[in-house]
């Protein structure tokens, strides 16, 4: 027999490197159980946004002079605004909103505005956007940001490909369930079937999800293909062109002009976003997005001079299939096309896709144990990194209710003090505590909202989401109370995410 070519190498530094891959195979897990669950909360991001300002106006329509009024009093107040966004109310988000994008300030104003155009108060949605740009980018800078959660949206595809290809009953088997006999059985069966019974869903969340993330690579390789690395020209494929720059100072754009001709070329069809590029210049433009309720796409383009003359216009119906695949991934993507019952089920699937990539990592760790290879430290760990998630998500909603902290910065200390409890704690008391711990702050955010905006909620958002809120902790905690005492203390058996 040859003598290796290799050397020898010695045991520990193996022993490390496999705790290193240990380490990195379970971070890029936590990753996507992180974006994951999110995600899921993500779905109801308007619904949270009338829940954290549940005494905004109610609107089910503005006309456009209130919009041309609602640009002049942030133009008074900002005078140096390049760019205002307008969000005119929908069915999912009656409200009239704007941001203003000023240049050489750290946080850029958002204001609520009534059906006449008065801006009355600050936006006020400081766990939401949390909680969205965490699903988006991770509150990493957001072009790095989107491309990991795009690469995290490709190994979950590739998982669940993967997944189903490694179990050739995985179909045949999809009704059958172990129940009564090993746990770890149970927990590898609820997890293909959870997997199976919704994988059409699972295949277009992580799909679309990657698309979406990624896009910033797609257009690049594009550009390099064809328009020898130049991206603005491939961008120029998909958006409307920028109008021409000219600073000298002029009057605001005819925004009414504007919604006019939408109104004569499009009936039927509403703005749904209103964005001026420098308002206070000659070179200024108006772009419009009009939609129609009830379609999954995000709505026709059109772009117009300051004088509401239009320039540029792309109707979904005008547009190629590789646009309106474009057009249509974020609404597929959160469930934002069909109401609050599509919502619902967007919720619920999205939380069992959040348990197959949490059981997946625990069944793994239970084979090990199973197998004679346990690796304790890991099992407590990973309990720790799926039960900190929703603990930390409800401690900064309590928090956010309280004071205008940062709440990446509170998410991140709630987290680490999760993650921390993994030294002391086995896997079994770090779930079911977390679990408590988390229907406690979920109870305590629904009864001080209720205390704090009772009073002044016009909108019956703030109501539903309390209900909702104090029906999962509910759910949460019977989850915990169900189990005999001796099995929140146990030194563990295997296995996990429970």
């Amino acid at each position: 027999m040859s003598k290796s070519i290799w050397p020898k190498i010695p045991s520990g530094f193996v022993r490390a490197v496999l705790a290193g891959h240990s380490s990195l195979g379970l971070a890029f897990a936590a990753l996507i159980y992180l974006v994951c669950f999110s995600g899921s909360i993500a779905v109801l991001a308007n619904e949270f946004k009338r829940w954290e300002q549940p005494d905004a106006p109610q609107l089910t329509r503005v006309e456009p002079a209130a919009i041309q009024r609602a640009v002049e009093q942030a133009v008074a107040r900002h005078k140096g605004a390049e760019h205002i966004y307008l969000y005119p109310p929908t069915p999912d988000l009656p409200r009239f909103t704007l941001y203003v994008d000023v240049p050489k300030i750290t946080h850029d104003p958002e204001y609520v505005a009534d059906g006449q155009g008065t801006l009355v108060s600050d936006a006020q949605h400081a766990w939401t956007e949390f909680m969205t740009s965490m699903h988006i980018y991770l509150h990493l800078p957001q072009t790095w940001g989107m491309f990991v959660v795009g690469l995290t949206g490709v190994a979950l595809l590739s998982s669940l490909i993967s997944g189903v290809l490694a179990h050739p009953r995985v179909f045949k088997d999809a009704f059958h369930l172990r129940w009564g006999g090993s746990k770890r059985l149970q927990e590898a069966d609820l997890h293909n079937r959870i997997g199976v019974w919704a994988l059409p869903f699972h295949i277009a969340i992580s799909l679309t999800g990657a698309l979406l993330g990624l896009t910033i690579v797609i257009v690049g390789i594009l550009a390099l293909a064809v328009f020898k690395g130049d991206t603005d020209k491939a961008y120029a494929l998909f958006i409307p062109p920028h109008p021409v720059d000219d600073p000298r100072p002029a009057a605001l754009p005819d925004i009414p002009a504007a919604i006019k001709v939408i109104q004569a070329k499009a009936p039927g069809y509403a703005p749904v976003l209103v964005v001026l590029e420098h308002p206070g210049e000659e070179g200024g433009a108006i772009l419009i997005n009009a939609a129609k309720p009830g379609t999954l796409s995000r709505g026709d383009t059109y772009t117009f001079d300051r004088h509401g003359k239009l320039m540029y216009s792309k109707r979904f119906e005008e547009m190629n299939l590789g646009e309106k695949i474009i057009q249509v991934l974020a609404p597929i993507h959160f469930g934002w096309f069909a109401g609050g019952l599509m919502k619902t089920v967007y919720v619920v699937l999205g939380l069992g896709l959040t348990a197959v990539t949490s059981s997946g990592v625990a069944i793994w760790l239970a084979r090990r144990r199973a197998k004679g290879r346990p690796a304790p430290r890991w099992e407590r760990v990973w309990i720790a990194t799926v039960w900190s998630q929703p603990f930390s998500f409800a401690v900064a909603a309590v928090v956010s209710l309280l004071a205008p902290l940062p709440m990446l910065a509170v998410w991140a200390a709630a987290t680490a003090v999760a993650l921390a409890l993994a030294a002391a704690w086995t896997p079994q008391q770090l779930s079911a505590r977390l679990r408590l711990a988390t229907a406690g702050f979920m109870v305590g955010a629904a009864v001080l909202h209720m205390i704090l905006k009772g009073g002044v909620m016009a909108d019956p958002m703030g109501w539903i989401m309390d209900a909702i809120i104090l029906a999962s902790a509910a759910v949460l905690a019977a989850t915990v109370l169900r189990l005999k005492p001796r099995e929140t203390v146990a030194e563990p058996q295997p296995v996990p995410a429970e």
